[in-house]
């Protein structure tokens, strides 16, 4: 088929590699325009996909808005059969949901309705959930909400990153695309609506929740530390000598132990006293260093029992 890809970030790539692969024609990808980067902001960095289609011969296109009519002509002037959208960052206007011959399809990274939104994965985790998944969904003017055409469930292991299930989803998202995609075009694609019973919505992640609080229970720390690593990264305070720094909390694991909330626990190697149970870290973060396992850390870090809050 004659696709137009829509997606920006690294989730996007796997997507548009296995589609090109699959002997599909993209007629254009759409992506969020170059940021400035460097220390000075004065170069443009472009986007995963931007990268990615020119590495594929694809002509780019990086408008900041789809709502101009004159945006709007040149997406239906490419006489598209259908258009793919995977993590684009801009709302579709409906003369772009209607500007190809068989609409626009979403990959989307959890079990609509659960998580529409934009932090599906991060709020995936940061519930509790052991279960999630990528669903591809005929698009309409709502918020996640259009039909659902293919689902693939995944589990979330219990100390699973955010960033190891994005990739983990990012992988079953282009292989179920290319299955959509395909059975779409033979017309054996069935579309299901969405019940609104069970439906959730994964708001972006605000900066106040990045600071851990240890007279949360250990559960819930242990769900923050997991569900927003490595970006945009829990974090709290330590005593690192005379000064107190603050320190990324990039993965963590269930302990036994009791204390008064943020005590550090003799003999556990960065084993923190929660309000109910106790949390292990595994891999910190100095501002300005390297990840470092626990033991590493340690080695130039020590930690007295009142040196973290």
């Amino acid at each position: 088929m004659r696709i137009i890809f829509m997606g920006t970030p690294d989730f996007s790539v796997p997507t548009l590699r296995a589609l090109h692969a699959a002997g599909h024609d993209i007629a254009a990808c759409y992506t969020q325009p170059p940021r400035p980067a460097g220390r000075r902001g004065l170069g443009l960095r472009k986007s995963p996909i931007h990268e990615a289609a020119e590495a594929l011969g694809i002509e780019v296109r990086t408008p900041r808005s789809l709502k101009g009519g004159e945006e709007q002509a040149g997406f239906t002037a490419l006489q598209a059969d259908v258009a793919v959208v995977v993590a684009y960052g801009l709302l579709l206007p409906k003369p772009i949901l209607d500007g190809t011959r068989l609409g626009c399809f979403n990959g989307h990274a959890s079990l609509l309705p659960r998580w529409r939104g934009a932090a599906p994965i991060q709020r995936a985790i940061m519930a509790g959930d052991t279960e999630t998944g990528m669903t591809i969904m005929k698009m309409d003017e709502g918020l996640d909400t259009g039909p659902v055409a293919m689902t693939e469930r995944l589990a979330i292991g219990a100390d699973m990153t955010a960033g190891e299930l994005h990739d983990a989803l990012s992988v079953a998202g282009a292989e179920l695309m290319v299955h959509a995609m395909a059975a779409l075009e033979n017309g054996s694609l069935e579309l299901v609506s969405q019940p609104e019973q069970g439906a959730t919505y994964a708001t972006k992640i605000a900066k106040g929740e990045t600071r851990v609080d240890w007279a949360e229970d250990a559960a819930d720390i242990h769900n923050r530390i997991r569900g927003l690593s490595p970006f945009p990264g829990a974090w709290c305070e330590m005593r690192l000598g005379s000064a107190w720094e603050r320190v990324k909390l990039l993965a963590s694991t269930s302990a036994p132990g009791t204390g008064a909330p943020g005590a550090v626990i003799a003999g556990a190697p960065i084993t923190i006293a929660c309000g109910t149970g106790a949390v292990r870290l595994t891999r910190l973060q100095k501002a300005g260093g390297k990840p470092l396992d626990a033991e590493t850390f340690l080695r130039g870090n020590p930690l007295g029992p009142d040196d973290v809050r």
